[in-house]
């Protein structure tokens, strides 16, 4: 058994001092008063004293790039890199190549992920045009949730036929996650602008053609097919203000529509473009101040749910060039929870809040059995957190494949001491267990 003693537990909107016992893969007891004699003769004990303990975050949206793309990265990298911010699980998108729309696809990404993950995973299965049988045999208690492109981000998975989004939303029974942003408005806006300025724009560009009312008219449309349906919708990474009109501010449970927000859209505005360039470049793009503090304070009142990162590594040598050819997206995954754990001791958020959407709510709202939370019969996914020990991010201690990170020369407050995976120790100041694997994670009928 081991014990982790004299942390600050930052746990369903408490922080108090006390001790976690794990026993195997579980949590065995959390004590808040004294910790039994026996308990203390038996075990092994880690002093936590100055650290934060937090259940393991749980990422809802990362891009592994396995198979097909692993020169940029690939599950075992990429979980190496997560363990490292504190993360604990991930669900991983389907846009691959070849593409996970169908159940075989599917399988072969929890067959490697067995094999190489060092975390607890799940993955979407996607819609296309023409899969919807495919769809309809997937086990809702296996995949994490069905994935819909009504924006064509990467790939050619957009769903952009009517009548196939009514059947999606009508027929299947999975949590529908989608990506919006309405393509005809981006295609208009791209003639738009490069009839005026000709093909070679630059950044600045970006939130100009992946507008407002791109993300706007998608997301609405989104929210009424699961109206009219009674489906239920997660949208995925929101980054307007305007389309917080969409949601309701009442409890996570209760709800059928729930929205999440990114740490990029959070931490970085349109300002940044002349420093960061194409570093930068997501979609939905990054945009303006005002958006950033909507959804900033949208998290704050709990109209939004979850936060996640939409971790997309890509080469630097992909992210070069004019705006049309630099890739879009970005690593984040080692450094989402310090970056939050940052905005709280700026006071944008108390910590409270940090774990309640990177931990909690992932857990609830996909209902995912037994994970999230610090509670004795959970399993032991657990994060130690040093406050007050400054650290620079640079490309010595950068673990994504990628070797770069958008927040190359940001200081951040927060250290991640160690990592607890089911139980075992994965990742202790600096160095990685390379024998320890994650789980498939399981998830509840209701």
């Amino acid at each position: 058994m081991i014990l982790i003693k004299n942390a600050v537990i930052v746990n369903e909107a408490r922080k108090y001092k006390g001790a976690v016992l794990i026993n195997g893969d579980r949590i065995a007891a959390v004590y808040e008063q004294e910790i039994p004699e026996d308990v203390l003769v038996k075990s092994v004990s880690v002093d936590a004293s100055g650290c934060y303990l937090i259940p393991g975050v749980i990422d809802d949206q990362v891009h592994f790039r396995e198979p097909g793309l692993t020169h940029k990265a690939d599950i075992h990298s990429e979980s190496r890199a997560a363990l490292a911010g504190g993360l604990t699980t991930f669900m991983d998108m389907p846009n691959t190549q070849p593409q996970t729309t169908t159940i075989d696809a599917l399988n072969w990404k929890f067959d490697r992920a067995a094999a190489t993950s060092l975390i607890n995973y799940s993955f979407f299965i996607g819609a296309t045009n023409s899969n919807i049988t495919e769809l309809k045999r997937v086990e809702a208690q296996r995949a994490a949730a069905l994935k819909v492109f009504m924006g064509s981000s990467t790939g050619n998975m957009l769903v952009d036929r009517k009548s196939t989004l009514e059947r999606i939303f009508g027929e299947i029974d999975l949590l529908i996650a989608v990506h919006c942003e309405n393509e005809a408005l981006i295609k208009s806006n791209t003639a738009y602008y490069t009839e005026q300025y000709g093909q070679e724009l630059d950044i600045s560009f970006h939130s100009r053609i992946r507008n407002v009312e791109a993300c706007y008219t998608s997301s609405s449309e989104a929210v009424a097919l699961a109206t009219r349906y009674g489906s239920r919708l997660h949208i995925f990474h929101l980054s307007t203000a305007k389309e917080l009109s969409l949601f309701e501010n009442k409890p996570l449970l209760e709800k059928k529509i729930t929205g999440e927000v990114c740490v990029h859209h959070l931490w970085f505005c349109d300002e940044d473009y002349a420093r960061l360039g194409n570093r930068i470049k997501w979609n939905p793009s990054i945009k303006s101040r005002e958006d950033m503090l909507a959804l900033r304070a949208s998290l704050n009142s709990d109209l939004l749910d979850v936060v996640a990162t939409d971790h997309a590594p890509h080469l630097l040598a992909e992210k070069t060039g004019s705006l049309f050819k630099a890739a879009s997206g970005g690593p984040m995954v080692q450094h989402s929870l310090v970056a939050m754990l940052e905005l709280s001791r700026a006071g944008v958020f108390k910590i409270e809040k940090v774990v309640e959407k990177m931990c909690h709510a992932p857990a609830d709202l996909f209902r995912i059995k037994d994970r999230g939370y610090i509670r004795a019969g959970y399993f032991a996914d657990l994060v130690l957190v040093k406050p007050d020990t400054p650290w620079e991010v640079n490309t010595g201690n950068i673990l994504y494949k990628c070797a770069w990170s958008p927040m190359e020369g940001q200081t951040f407050s927060h250290q991640v001491v160690q990592t607890y995976i089911n139980g075992k120790l994965a990742y202790d100041r600096g160095v990685v267990d390379e024998s320890v694997r994650g789980m498939e994670i399981q998830f509840r009928e209701n």
